[in-house]
């Protein structure tokens, strides 16, 4: 690696705010807000929206769709006119 083209990784807390869950790892991220770890240092925060704490497919409450109940559905809007046209 060149020297002095790279930014500066440093440990850092990402915090996401629907999961109230909080994450310290490396990161180049900046910020102006910080806050203390639970080793007592201060470290950089970084507020995030979702992150896998929060995230339906990560925690496994991802909604299942019902594609039996929209293909019935479709089918009695639409199947019996395709059916009398052919």
């Amino acid at each position: 690696m060149r020297p002095g083209i790279h930014p500066e990784s440093r440990p850092v807390v990402f915090r996401d705010r629907a999961a109230d869950a909080l994450f310290l790892i490396r990161s180049t991220a900046t910020t102006s807000k910080a806050i203390e770890w639970r080793d007592g240092h201060t470290y950089p925060l970084i507020d995030v929206e979702i992150s896998s704490a929060g995230h339906p497919v990560y925690t496994g409450t991802a909604r299942v769709v019902d594609s039996a109940g929209r293909v019935e559905r479709f089918q009695r809007r639409y199947g019996r006119r395709a059916a009398l046209r052919g």
